[in-house]
């Protein structure tokens, strides 16, 4: 994996780079579609390329390694021809899911001990075996194991926890070099900086990942729960601690307004099931505002759903038509709502790249934030 810094904004701690990976460059800022199964929900691998001009692609280990699992994911050659998706695919190492199965799991030096929530089976994540499964998984970006605490713990508990969280970053970087990729191509891994909301522990984590020295650094533990204002205070506790030749990812984040306003305090690569989840749920996303679908105020509106993006759902299919078909509960209409989501979101990060590389970030984004994120 080469990360290469091309320009940091005028205007903002906003910067372009290139990430270049095995399976293909990223041009960032960047948002990657959450396909957590393998699959990203309604769209075809060929329409993320063709259509939608996705980069990459996200994974998760903790889905994937209990379904498919992972002798099928070897015996097909990874991840890739698998799910017939030959761009850069980046994979969760399941720490979120260890937080939100709480009452299935406990934490200890060793790893995770977990109860999957299809059978009720019992497994064990450590650092060793979790890069061992995304060996297998194939991604070309794999994420370290860490515990990611509540939103509401104490900072001692962040404390213990972000530290255990470091011992096991050590463990996976030392297992990582002993190992070898299974299909012929580079997988790079990314640390996890931790500490919830407190800046102390924030400092402390990111401080202790850098001197491992991994090729790039997530920011995890937040949109969980913190407000808004708690998630860009923590992130510009971290950004200056992080080495600026290496790229960061901040996990799980979010709104458009969360895009904008992180990648203006230096943040490179975001990824959320909101676009897929929320498109299907009724939810619009357009380059006019955001649109409930649903209400009867589009039963006859004709216009194109977004006429400011040039795609063929966004500009061959009516709103009328797009509501008709979720209020139908027919399968098209969540792969148009999906297609019209996942287009806006890419369309967005486009933008603001165009917006950096011409030193003018801050008044672009102040500019389009109460264009997009009006309600319609």
């Amino acid at each position: 994996m080469d990360f290469t810094l091309e320009h940091t904004d005028a205007t903002s701690n906003a910067r372009a780079a290139h990430l270049q990976t095995a399976h293909g460059s990223i041009q960032t800022p960047i948002f990657m579609p959450v396909g957590t199964a393998g699959s990203v929900k309604a769209v075809q691998p060929r329409e993320l390329k063709a259509d939608l001009n996705a980069q990459i692609i996200l994974g998760n280990t903790y889905h994937l390694y209990l379904r498919p699992g992972l002798d099928v994911l070897e015996t097909a050659g990874g991840l890739h021809p698998f799910m017939q998706w030959d761009g850069p695919i980046l994979t969760d190492s399941g720490g979120y899911q260890v937080f939100s199965l709480a009452d299935r799991r406990t934490i200890d030096e060793e790893g995770v001990t977990f109860r999957s929530h299809i059978d009720g089976s019992k497994h064990l994540f450590t650092p060793e075996s979790v890069i061992d499964t995304q060996r297998s998984i194939g991604s070309d970006i794999m994420m370290v194991l860490d515990e990611c605490p509540a939103a509401d713990v104490s900072e001692a508990y962040a404390r213990s926890s972000n530290e255990r969280t470091v011992r096991w970053a050590a463990r996976a970087k030392e297992h990582l070099a002993n190992t070898a990729p299974r299909y012929g191509h580079e997988q790079a891994a990314f640390a996890i900086v931790q500490g919830v909301t407190y800046p102390t522990v924030r400092r402390a984590s990111a401080r202790a990942l850098v001197d491992l020295d991994f090729p790039g650094y997530a920011i995890g533990g937040l949109s969980v729960g913190e407000s808004h204002e708690l998630m860009y205070a923590m992130v510009e506790v971290v950004e200056p601690l992080l080495p600026p030749h290496k790229p960061r990812y901040l996990m799980g984040v979010g709104t458009p307004e969360n895009l904008l306003e992180n990648i203006a305090r230096g943040v490179d690569m975001f990824d959320c099931v909101m676009p897929t989840r929320n498109g299907r749920n009724g939810t619009i996303f357009t380059t006019e505002g955001r649109i409930n679908i649903t209400n009867a105020q589009w039963a006859n509106d004709h216009s194109a759903i977004d006429p400011g993006l040039d795609n063929y759902a966004s500009q061959y299919f009516s709103k009328a038509y797009l509501r008709h078909l979720l209020k139908s509960n027919e399968i098209l209409g969540l792969q148009l709502a999906t297609h019209q989501n996942l287009a806006f979101y890419l369309w967005l990060m486009a933008e603001a790249r165009a917006a950096i590389l011409a030193d003018r970030f801050m008044p672009w984004k102040d500019a389009i934030l109460p264009q997009i994120t009006q309600r319609l």
